[in-house]
């Protein structure tokens, strides 16, 4: 039966009209771009692709209305998004329906999304690619893609008030919203009053943005600094996001504390190799003041980790307004609200630790 249902459907796609597998629509949703898509008055059944959509249905707590997933997330369990920990082995005995990864465009497999036939589709694609795949399908397609800048900013409240309403998880997710702003105002209130004369000076470096970066990979405007209201030597007004810093800058700009992400140290403990004196002629390093920053943004920004790096700076660089703060119990209760369950093991396990770094080790 299954192969006579393939049969059907590559003849389908081979005449550019695939089968309406996805029932009967009879509400209309607006997604992020503002496509207003008409879907089913229950949805029971849904497929996620792409950057930060089965992030959100981690978050939502709706894992269990997946009927596919992405390749990535079905190879192996990768702490780098912050849900595969807890949901790699479900995601594993789905069937595959798309390639994953964070580009926004499509890499949904349309033959294998009307075999297993969602509902609905939530993607973290472009608006293009949305029209795309639903064209493909004849499924509908609802856009759910934010912008891996800051904590949770603005975008990513829509695409979780746009996933929500989709899938029927509008007080969870009003619920995760509300825990989020209190987190950002619990550590901004720490600090807002501190005068910036009484501040350490911060650089983050070695970030993983789009791939793998060294020691002048950095962030202007970098979210759990900002969160905190730190300093950040590396910010710059023409610039909102990832850039690679000029080194001889970073010396000029001799920050008090420098963070690393952990997983590229191996590019960094490279550069320290070829060029010892640059690094110990920085202040933070002869005083060993590095400490890891572990990367937050995988297909999409992890907001838990996020959240918890915030925490992580903020008893590095105000040790007195954070002296309350167990950073191992805040970052467990933060996990737990996000995913059920704290994943720290996990995490520290695949090299996202807290702690201080001694480069060339």
């Amino acid at each position: 039966m299954k192969r006579i249902l393939a049969l059907f459907v590559s003849c389908a796609l081979a005449l550019g009209a695939a089968p309406a597998l996805a029932g009967t629509a009879g509400r209309t949703v607006t997604d992020v771009w503002g496509r207003e898509i008409v879907i089913p008055d229950q949805v029971m059944r849904i497929a996620c692709l792409g950057s930060g959509a089965p992030r959100i249905a981690a978050y939502l707590g709706v894992m269990d209305m997946l009927v596919g997933a992405e390749d990535y997330d079905i190879a192996s369990m990768t702490v780098l998004r912050d849900y595969s920990p807890v949901y790699q082995e479900q995601l594993a005995a789905l069937p595959s329906v798309g390639a994953g990864g964070g580009s926004g465009s499509n890499n949904g497999y349309a033959e294998q999304l009307i075999l297993a036939a969602p509902d609905v589709i939530l993607a973290g694609f472009s608006a293009e690619a949305a029209d795309e795949l639903q064209r493909q399908t004849d499924i509908p397609v609802v856009a759910v893609r934010y912008i891996s800048k800051g904590l949770a900013n603005d975008t990513f409240y829509a695409a979780v008030r746009v996933f929500a309403q989709t899938v029927g998880a509008l007080e969870r997710g009003e619920r995760l919203l509300a825990y989020i702003d209190a987190c950002k105002e619990d550590l901004s209130a720490r600090t807002r009053d501190v005068p910036d004369a009484d501040k350490l000076t911060a650089y983050a470096g070695a970030v993983t943005f789009s791939g793998q970066h060294g020691f002048a990979g950095t962030y202007s405007q970098f979210g759990p600094f900002d969160a905190i209201h730190a300093i950040n030597v590396a910010d710059m007004p023409e610039v909102d996001g990832y850039y690679e810093a000029d080194l001889e800058k970073i010396v000029v700009w001799d920050p008090d504390v420098i963070f690393l992400d952990p997983g590229n140290m191996g590019l960094v403990n490279d550069e320290y190799a070829k060029n010892p004196d640059y690094f110990d002629s920085l202040r933070a390093v002869r005083e060993q003041r590095v400490y890891t920053m572990p990367s937050f943004n995988h297909a999409g920004t992890n907001i838990s980790y996020a959240l918890i790096n915030a925490y992580h700076a903020g008893k590095v660089l105000f040790p007195e307004q954070f002296a309350d703060v167990d950073l191992e119990e805040t970052a467990a209760r933060i996990l737990v609200e996000f995913l059920g369950r704290s994943t720290l093991d996990e995490m520290a396990a695949g090299g996202l630790t807290y702690g201080s770094i001694q480069l060339g080790k």
